[in-house]
């Protein structure tokens, strides 16, 4: 009786253990196994910077799209409460566009304006709080993680909640290097591209704000708006 009840408690110690197993293997890699360069990143990051393109009427839109999501493309006529659109139709336009949720190559978003899709979604308070269901599959274009995450080879899109993750923090700011990011939770996330000044002051990084562009930002202010530095564990000089 002994000996059954020890081999019924064995199996049942197996049992548990594949079905952990199962459960962890059905979640997938809490990490991507994959890696890059920093020069990959910066060149991933020049790639969106200096696509050039070209919009025509049929890529504007001001409404909700055929599944109910509502879209603002940041075309020069528009004018949301925090600013200005930007691009401008039958002319060259140099930059891919913010998207909501957007996580599109350069490649993918010129094959997105050939099929007449929407160039680019601003974001609002409205798409914050509906974070994913407010991303339309109308419009092409890319959103600052969705940046990072491309230009780090990522699998997906992975959020500013999520980056955090995958990276260590820095804590010597001295010792950003390209290819780190500045991230605020919830809200933005910016890949490091170098030091403007000696005193270690002003930064200069790639960000999608209403583009992809390359812009200066003075550290103190980013620390007071509650951004910290990280560093991607799969990153390789």
């Amino acid at each position: 009786m002994k000996k059954s009840a020890h081999l019924l408690w064995g199996l049942m110690l197996v049992l548990i253990a594949g079905l952990v197993g199962w459960a962890v293997r059905s979640r997938g890699p809490a990490v991507p196994t994959g890696s890059v360069t920093r020069a990959e990143v910066l060149a991933l990051a020049e790639r969106y910077v200096q696509h050039v393109w070209r919009g025509g009427p049929e890529h504007i839109f001001h409404g909700l799209d055929p599944q109910g999501v509502r879209v603002d493309t940041p075309d020069a006529a528009f004018q949301p409460q925090n600013g200005q659109g930007w691009w401008r139709t039958d002319v060259e336009n140099v930059g891919i566009p913010y998207k909501w949720g957007g996580f599109d190559l350069p490649e993918e978003f010129a094959t997105g304006l050939r099929a007449g899709r929407y160039a680019g979604d601003c974001g609002s308070a409205e798409k914050r709080r509906l974070l994913d269901d407010a991303v339309s599959s109308s419009a092409v274009g890319i959103d600052c993680s969705g940046f990072v995450s491309r230009c780090w080879k990522l699998p997906r899109s992975y959020s500013t909640r999520e980056l955090p993750q995958l990276c260590d923090p820095i804590t010597d700011l001295t010792k950003l290097e390209p290819g780190d990011i500045f991230n605020r939770h919830n809200a933005h996330v910016m890949l490091f591209a170098g030091w403007v000044d000696a005193d270690h002051t002003l930064i200069s990084v790639y960000e999608a704000n209403e583009k992809v562009s390359r812009t200066e930002h003075a550290v103190a202010k980013l620390l007071q708006d509650g951004f910290s530095a990280w560093r991607y564990r799969e990153m390789r000089d």
